[in-house]
């Protein structure tokens, strides 16, 4: 599989990517998880069957640019950079293949941007995080002092890349080889050293959250198929029964259980690619021309 660097100017700067160009075949965009980047795919990207794809450094990761000073990450933020390179590309509709937090924007976009999106395929999250009403105080409070304090604070400076490697490992559970990868495009150099090239202010409390009943609203607008993909057991943030309720809120959702850690893409990409490669193939131009472009 050959993989080329993309480049898509917008008003912050660039976003980056990795493009798989495949002319004629389906169309995929693949999002990341938090604090992530596009290598994130590339064990996926290998095993799947031919596709047009292109794997996004979402805005503030990988090596797109940071926000300006003074701005923050929202959601519309990351929805728009998904339009913004689709249009950059010229594709009026295309699918979208999601991790995680990727896999909550994916299906934002899908909300927002209904005729543009012909299937989503979900890895370990089906829609963003939601919070109680009477949580908003608190975390309002708790985002606006962290955000306050973080610009007091410099970048940890790495001597190589073994350490990053060894946190990535530690933290996700996963083994040298993915964590490498998510290091080598995660990292710039600095001096002597290594920093993580991620925007500090992902680590931050967002300022608010949808509640469920939002969310739920949401994912039932979703007019294209779904195909939701969860490792077993689940994670504690989206446990069971949550995300087997919002899966049911779907018009035309399909659900695979695959026993498995949250990176299942990385370190079981064969068997993720048997059961989201089919699904993303059946996607195309035939459904392109039957649903009208947007004026």
């Amino acid at each position: 599989m050959s993989l080329h660097e993309v480049r898509v100017p917008v008003a912050y700067g660039e976003l980056t990517g990795l493009r798989a160009a495949r002319p004629g075949a389906p169309r995929v965009i693949a999002l990341h998880g938090w604090l992530d980047n596009a290598a994130s795919f590339l064990p996926l990207a290998a095993a799947l069957p031919s596709l047009d794809l292109l794997l996004l450094d979402l805005p503030g990761h990988g090596r797109s640019a940071h926000l300006p000073a003074g701005t923050e990450y929202a959601a519309t933020t990351a929805i728009h950079a998904v339009l913004d390179v689709a249009d950059a590309l010229g594709w009026e509709r295309f699918s979208l293949l999601g991790h995680s937090m990727g896999a909550g924007i994916a299906a934002l976009v899908a909300a927002a941007a209904p005729t543009r999106v012909d299937r989503l395929a979900l890895i370990e999250t089906l829609g963003p995080l939601a919070e109680a009403p009477a949580e908003a105080p608190a975390r309002l409070r708790q985002a606006v002092n962290a955000a306050r304090a973080l610009g007091g604070k410099s970048l940890r400076v790495f001597a190589d890349a073994a350490t990053p490697i060894r946190a990535r490992m530690q933290a996700n559970q996963l083994s040298e080889a993915s964590a490498r990868l998510l290091v080598e495009r995660g990292t710039l150099a600095q001096g002597d050293g290594l920093v993580w090239s991620s925007d500090p202010r992902h680590t931050l409390a967002s300022a608010q959250r949808m509640d469920e009943a939002r969310v739920r609203a949401l994912l039932a607008a979703i007019a294209c198929p779904v195909h939701v993909l969860y490792a077993e057991p689940a994670q504690s943030y989206f446990p069971d029964p949550l995300r087997h309720e919002r899966f049911a809120v779907l018009r035309d959702g399909r659900l695979s259980l695959m026993p498995g850690i949250h990176h299942l893409h990385m370190e079981q990409p064969a068997e993720v690619a048997g059961v989201l490669g089919p699904f993303l193939s059946a996607a195309g131009h035939q459904a392109e021309r039957a649903v009208p472009a947007m004026p």
